[in-house]
């Protein structure tokens, strides 16, 4: 049984096991009885300063327990939680809190611009902490916790903003029951078990490091914060300390486990219950690696947005499945393909769509953005995205790129994925990424720009040899250019627009 919010849920999770591990950081950890007694007392004092209904608190990530108590005590209050990332410039701190107009600012220094606006430090989380012998909200039973005033599944939980890297950031505005839904969506999805202990390297300042924390938390079970991947004498020191079972990834992050500790991961053979892995499509070669060092491991790709989280997953380890399957819709979430006018189509690998879903998982609205609102979800039920696909007869999901990704090459629809997956099987590749380029014959083409690894010595002549090997013909790039490094983002999904923009450049 899941209740309306993720804090009532974490609430009577510290009822039924208040002495199990809750949040731990490496410098801090709180069982379940400590996170609620600490977010209580925090809430206390910022009702006393008059935080509640509505009212946005901007925290900048640290990646710490103390963040997500931040998170917590905003939410006990009905308050909307409002992160920033780590290490935030000052005009986007500036431009958060003066969007939302923010009451309270918290971070790990105080900001001189942003004036009066009150701040606090984000060590403060437990310094209001209650104790058992205390009045207060937490005494220690179920019946207690009914007369807490906990939020409704349709008030506003948190507005996430996005990383704003062209043009205006964009607030994606959720609900308690939004989290929730997400939250079932993880939990059931990947298998979760209450003694469940996960490693989450990822932001908490963004959606997927979130909802993997919401989806523990709802279910009873343990997260690990991991606040630099590069230190992995530290992660692996962790994973044994905490007896970790389970880790959510970005691929780039996977990706930097591999180079820096080849397959150290395989000594987890045994103790790994699931991978989870997304954010950015997973490379054909990197899911091979991982299925092989962790055979008896769930390994997930889950495919999903801010707007509409953790929809559809896959457990990759095993399945035989053509490229470009993302899984099926997970528990709260139901897909369809439409065409360029969103109508509803029959479509297949021949006969291509947009992917549009619905839920309970779907955001509310953009944040003050009713016309950007209007045009995802102009009907208010399904969110409608770029992304091109198909569903098969078995309910199975394909998505073979954004519409400016796919490249139509005189007809045949080619997911630029392909052609990096096998790519970046070169020993020289460090790094890869396609685009369609127009094409007077064929009208498009792709063009792959490479990043060669260092000290690796380029032979166009091999590579292309190499690449006559492993591709189809209609898929063999017209146009190849090495450049220093392949943009992407901070969770490691390529900018193609930044590619295109060079190629017209150029």
């Amino acid at each position: 049984m899941f209740y309306p919010s993720i804090v009532e849920n974490l609430a009577h999770n510290a009822i039924k096991n208040p002495d199990r591990l809750c949040l731990a950081d490496g410098k801090k950890a709180l069982t379940y009885k400590e996170v609620w007694d600490s977010l209580c007392g925090l809430a206390m004092k910022l009702d006393t300063m008059g935080i509640g209904r509505g009212n946005c608190v901007v925290v900048e990530c640290d990646q710490s327990v103390d963040y997500m108590i931040w998170e917590f005590a905003t939410h006990l209050l009905k308050g909307i939680f409002v992160p920033l990332e780590m290490n935030a410039s000052l005009p986007r701190i500036l431009e958060i809190t003066g969007e939302t107009e923010a009451v309270l600012h918290v971070a790990n220094k105080e900001v001189p611009e942003l004036g009066e606006l009150p701040h606090m430090d984000i060590a403060d989380a437990t310094a209001f902490a209650l104790g058992c012998e205390r009045d207060g909200i937490y005494r220690g039973s179920i019946e207690d916790l009914e007369v807490v005033d906990f939020p409704k599944a349709e008030d506003v939980s948190e507005i996430l903003f996005s990383t704003g890297t062209t043009g205006k950031s964009k607030g994606i505005v959720l609900t308690h029951g939004n989290d929730v839904a997400i939250a079932e969506n993880v939990c059931y999805g990947v298998k979760m078990k209450p003694e469940n202990v996960e490693m989450i390297p990822m932001p908490t300042s963004h959606s997927h490091g979130l909802r993997r924390t919401y989806a523990n938390m709802a279910n009873g079970s343990s997260v690990i914060f991991v606040d630099n991947l590069m230190l992995l004498k530290k992660v692996f020191a962790m994973m044994n300390d905490y007896h970790v079972t389970s880790m959510d990834l970005s691929p780039s992050m996977l990706g930097m486990i591999f180079r820096l500790s080849k397959d150290r991961l395989g000594e987890y053979a045994d103790v790994m219950d699931y991978i989870q892995l997304g954010s950015a499509p997973l490379s054909e070669e990197d899911k091979e690696h991982l299925s092989r060092i962790l055979p008896k491991t769930r390994l997930y790709n889950f495919y999903g947005s801010t707007e509409a989280g953790c929809s559809c997953l896959m457990d990759f380890n095993g399945a035989d499945k053509p490229q470009g399957c993302i899984g099926k819709p997970a528990t709260n979430a139901e897909f369809i393909v439409v065409d360029e006018n969103r109508q509803p189509i029959e479509s297949s690998i021949d006969n291509l769509g947009f992917l549009a879903s619905r839920g309970a998982i779907n955001m509310k609205e953009y944040f003050k953005a009713p016309e950007l609102t209007a045009e995802a979800m102009p009907d208010g039920d399904y969110i409608y995205t770029k992304d091109m696909g198909y569903i098969d007869d078995e309910g199975y999901v394909y998505m073979l790129g954004r519409k400016d990704d796919v490249i139509n090459f005189g007809g045949v629809k080619i997911s630029p994925e392909e052609i990096e997956s096998m790519v970046i099987k070169d020993d020289i590749i460090a790094d890869c990424a396609c685009i369609p380029v127009d094409d007077p014959i064929t009208g498009q083409a792709p063009k792959l720009y490479i990043q060669i690894q260092k000290d690796a010595e380029y032979d166009s002549r091999q590579f292309k040899s190499f690449l006559s090997e492993v591709l189809d013909a209609n898929k063999f790039p017209k146009y190849i250019e090495v450049i220093d490094e392949i943009p992407r983002t901070f969770n490691g999904k390529i900018k193609r627009k930044d590619l295109i923009a060079l190629n017209k450049k150029n």
